[in-house]
């Protein structure tokens, strides 16, 4: 049987984004049901997002992670994949753990092939709630629209940053760029905080560092690059070689990237949009929403952007402080848009 949360002592703090969560951005109707999956860590999110369900009184069901198989999941409890599979919408937030991106990788094939409404809200934190998740997400909606109309057209982006970051990305018509601006759709489930476009570049080459932070659970153990930046070098669309003082987390990286023939790959090229996020925090899950560009090595969310090739793993990698040219013409200096 589903779960059901504690409601009475959540943090008043929570109800703006949650409620931002349920009815902007996911516009949940009371005629809708909705799945929520989240974890012992994040209950306390996930019972302020089950409040605003009740508001809105749609029928819904609630898993517990750790109630239905022991962490890190080797796969995603068949019940929850069942339950999802009848919703119209759905939620997962929950904090990640190594070698769990082959579940969540399930849990987001079933979104896919039903056309499900989905909030992703990977290791979201009461600190995310508080400032992403309250952005005005329509007003994010509207600047993502007018600049992934813009990169539909560009045929080169450039950018560069003060700590070294002298990269270039160029795209092919045959890649579709991708808005996920918190306003969610049956089209594309999103992460939330949403504020972002992307694609799978054609090819990539340069220099880019990592003076953010980098993705997956690399994220929650080292956080905050600002003063250990990871500095890759790319050609080709492949990485090909890394510097770092932090030898930890040099090899953890190189590792990660090494796993399958095309995690060394670069699978997506995004340009952030939450004009509501001013600093860096160490929480992938808001920080690649931050005005600026990020990549990520490995899967091309090929379902979405039409890239003919995949991976096991996907790591993101965020910079700051960008200047960016889509062919030739700033649209962001200084990290801040021009458009």
């Amino acid at each position: 049987m589903p779960d059901r949360l504690t409601t009475d002592a959540i943090d008043a703090e929570f109800a703006p984004g949650a409620r931002n969560a349920i009815q902007v951005c996911l516009g949940l109707q009371p005629q809708e049901r909705i799945t929520i999956i989240t974890d012992e860590a994040t209950s306390e999110i996930a019972a302020a997002l089950q409040v605003e369900v009740e508001e809105v009184g749609s029928e819904h069901a609630v898993f517990v992670l750790e109630n239905y198989a022991r962490r890190p999941l080797t796969a995603m409890p068949e019940i929850i994949l069942d339950d999802l599979a009848r919703s119209q919408v759905s939620i997962f937030c929950a904090e990640t753990q190594r070698g769990e991106l082959t579940s969540r990788m399930q849990l987001s094939d079933v979104v896919n092939k039903k056309h499900i409404r989905h909030g992703h809200m990977v290791n979201i934190t009461p600190q995310i709630m508080r400032e992403g998740m309250r952005a005005d997400f329509r007003a994010v909606d509207a600047l993502s629209q007018r600049l992934v109309e813009r990169a539909r057209h560009a045929e080169r982006i450039k950018c560069r940053t003060p700590r070294g970051t002298d990269f270039e990305a160029e795209f092919s018509p045959k890649l579709k760029w991708l808005k996920t601006s918190g306003i969610i759709t049956p089209e594309k489930w999103g992460n939330l905080p949403g504020g972002e476009i992307f694609t799978a570049p054609a090819n990539t080459n340069g220099t880019f560092v990592v003076d953010g932070v980098v993705g997956d659970y690399l994220c929650t153990k080292y956080g905050d690059l600002r003063d250990e930046p990871l500095t890759i070098e790319v050609k080709d669309n492949r990485i090909v070689d890394l510097h770092c003082d932090h030898k930890e987390l040099l090899d953890e990286f190189r590792a990660y990237t090494s796993t399958d023939e095309n995690s060394n790959r670069v699978g997506e090229f995004a340009i952030g949009t939450n004009t509501a996020l001013t600093h860096v925090i160490g929480n992938i899950l808001q920080d690649e929403k931050i005005p600026g560009v990020h990549i990520a090595f490995g899967h091309p969310y090929a379902e979405h952007t039409g890239a003919n090739w995949v991976s096991k793993t996907h790591i993101d990698c965020v910079g700051r402080d960008f200047d960016i040219w889509f062919d030739g013409e700033q649209v962001m200096k200084s990290g801040k848009f021009l458009v």
